[in-house]
């Protein structure tokens, strides 16, 4: 009932989470002709940006750099990129080459052109840049999920032990250790290749100070920075914490880890989209319950599976039960934040349907499907021990006092259940909880082994496809969300008027597969041209493939490659946002995966007329 809700509100809502900042317009619009030169050029994009040193690269019809202003925003906002121009500008054609950074922390960049008195011939001889240097963006993503990893390891064991109370926590000593170890490391090597990722360059230029020294001015390095002095600081609560045993923390200790599990949190929601858009406040605050109530479940899950493999017979009920209640409530939690970011990052049906977004978000919320599956069948294996352990529970003599014929009283031994010593203590079943954390009793038996055993799996299936979902929402806050995709569509000029679509075809044969991909370039001229990419088989059919990559190269002018950006559009695979600055003869090249380790990359030259 609950799945059935969540994905009723997920496919009906309608409002952005996080991903990377689309332009919306430019000012002078891409392929105008001006009567006279503009004083400065201006760029509206979906979200909030940041600027670099070389955001805006200007050149001449003679190929030669502009000497331009310093980028700054423009009067429209934080939303906006602008740099001023020089007060005359010789006649011809203009290219101009951009690079930004979008508030989720990831670069975008792109080009267009203009002219001033009547197009001409243009020579561009500087590249506009790749967007992402690939081995930069490979180390940078591999750091981003290490972190996400290492918090929950961090916070969830933290939570485990300040909220549980296991007797002993020196199983858990090594798994605390190796969330803070990692998730320090991880942010100091994200600080030390922001730079080179915003920049598009490569590993080596991230020992520039002065690039250094940049970062540590913008908002993501901002984050990096105060997420590892609150690491320092957590250094001695950790201390703190492995000292106790089973002991609870005083509450002003309580009180300062708090504060230091939201500190961390925030470092993710004020980097990334939670801090632009709409409704900015309720999505920080829900982006912080999110990261914490993903940590408590996952980390509290790893420190569970932990102790039932170390020290099973143990673990006192009353651990798990603990456990089972906070579980029980990160998953609610994860479940109502869920809900929200995913209507803030969806417009419509089409955006799930037609978007990588939409793709991805219906990937994880199987992953959370199978999730949930593992925590019942946990669930099941717990209530059994816990119902074996009930009825092996050996009977404790209480003495029960007795009146004697001396006016005295003496001490009876009479039979009482251990059950029933302890009124207040923690029950041994949880109603309504969904999590793995039942009460683990110490059952003797071959029953009682294979019911332990047969919780350790489902434990450990939880675990595992938990760190899937932990890396999709990973994925999904450097994926551009559906609602900013469809502004995008809907403020990029219309090209009307313009001649019939270029339409190339492009044959394939690979590991036994064989076909064609037939490309549609529409209206095939420079400016903004939509792409419709369609794969046929060898006999005539519709052909359907797991990946379709294009890119386009200007060798004569030194552009590109550029990135078509194909999405799965459902029987074809489409983008309505390629932009080509330049007339010429450019390199066509298309990439067909047909499984998961076979492929062919396939070139033909396509003319592109001005």
């Amino acid at each position: 009932m609950l799945l059935g809700t969540v994905l009723v509100l997920l496919l009906l809502g309608g409002g952005p989470a996080s991903a990377h900042a689309a332009l919306r317009a430019t000012d002078p619009e891409d392929g105008t002709v001006l009567k006279s030169a503009p004083r400065s050029i201006t760029l509206t994009f979906t979200e909030s940006v940041g600027l670099l040193d070389d955001s805006f690269r200007v050149l001449t019809p003679e190929g030669e750099r502009l000497k331009t202003g310093e980028a700054a925003h423009g009067t429209g906002g934080s939303d906006t990129a602008s740099v001023s121009l020089p007060a005359k500008l010789a006649q011809g054609t203009y290219t101009v080459a951009w690079r930004v950074v979008s508030a989720d922390s990831h670069p975008v960049s792109g080009a267009f052109t203009f002219s001033v008195g009547k197009p001409s011939p243009a020579t561009v001889v500087v590249d506009t840049g790749p967007t992402e240097d690939p081995a930069t963006e490979s180390l940078f993503n591999m750091g981003r999920y290490l972190a996400y990893l290492a918090a929950a390891l961090l916070i969830g064991t933290a939570v485990f032990l300040t909220a549980c109370r296991p007797p002993d926590p020196a199983p858990l000593r090594r798994l605390l250790w190796a969330g803070w170890g990692t998730l320090l490391g991880s942010t100091l090597f994200l600080l030390v290749l922001r730079a080179p990722y915003e920049a598009g360059t490569g590993p080596a230029s991230a020992f520039s100070l002065k690039a250094f020294e940049r970062t540590l001015g913008t908002r993501p390095g901002e984050a990096l920075l105060v997420r590892a002095a609150l690491l320092l600081v957590a250094y001695f609560f950790v201390v703190r914490l492995l000292r106790l045993g089973e002991s609870r923390l005083s509450r002003p200790w309580q009180a300062a880890g708090a504060v230091l599990a939201v500190g961390l949190a925030l470092t993710w929601a004020a980097a990334e989209h939670a801090s632009a858009g709409i409704q900015v406040p309720v999505a920080m605050t829900s982006a912080v319950l999110h990261v914490l109530a993903m940590a408590v479940w996952l980390g509290g899950l790893a420190a569970l599976l932990m102790l039932l493999h170390r020290v099973p017979s143990q673990l006192p009920p009353a651990v798990v039960t603990r456990f089972s209640r906070l579980a029980f409530t990160a998953v609610t939690v994860l479940v109502v934040t869920g809900v929200y970011q995913s209507w803030r990052g969806l417009g419509s049906w089409s955006e799930i349907t037609g978007t990588t977004y939409g793709h991805l978000l219906v990937f994880k919320l199987i992953a959370v499907t199978l999730l949930l599956t593992a925590a019942r069948m946990s669930r099941r294996w717990t209530g059994r021990l816990a119902a074996i352990g009930e009825k092996a529970k050996p009977v404790v003599p209480a003495k029960v006092p007795v009146a004697t014929s001396g006016g005295g009283a003496s001490a009876v031994s009479e039979p009482v259940s251990e059950s029933a010593s302890e009124p207040g203590s923690d029950s041994v079943s949880e109603p309504g909880s969904d999590s793995a954390s039942e009460p683990v009793s110490t059952a003797p038996g071959p029953a009682g082994a294979a019911y332990r055993h047969r919780l350790r799996r489902s434990v450990l299936a939880e675990v595992a496809v938990g760190v899937v979902v932990l890396v999709l929402s990973t994925v999904l806050s450097g994926t551009l969300p559906g609602r900013a995709q469809a502004e995008a569509a809907e403020a990029a000029p219309a090209s009307g008027g313009l001649p019939a679509a270029s339409v190339t075809n492009l044959p394939f044969a690979v590991a036994g597969a064989s076909g064609k991909v037939q490309v549609t370039l529409d209206p095939g001229r420079t400016g903004d041209n939509s792409v419709q990419a369609i794969v046929y088989a060898a006999d005539g059919g519709l052909a359907t493939i797991p990946e379709l990559r294009l890119s386009f190269t200007l060798p004569a002018q030194k552009i590109g490659p550029i990135d078509a950006g194909l999405k799965n559009r459902g029987g074809y695979w489409g983008t309505n946002d390629l932009t080509l600055p330049l007339a010429g003869d450019w390199q066509m090249k298309a990439t067909i995966r047909v499984s998961d380790i076979d492929q062919i990359s396939v070139t033909k030259t396509v003319r592109i007329v001005g």
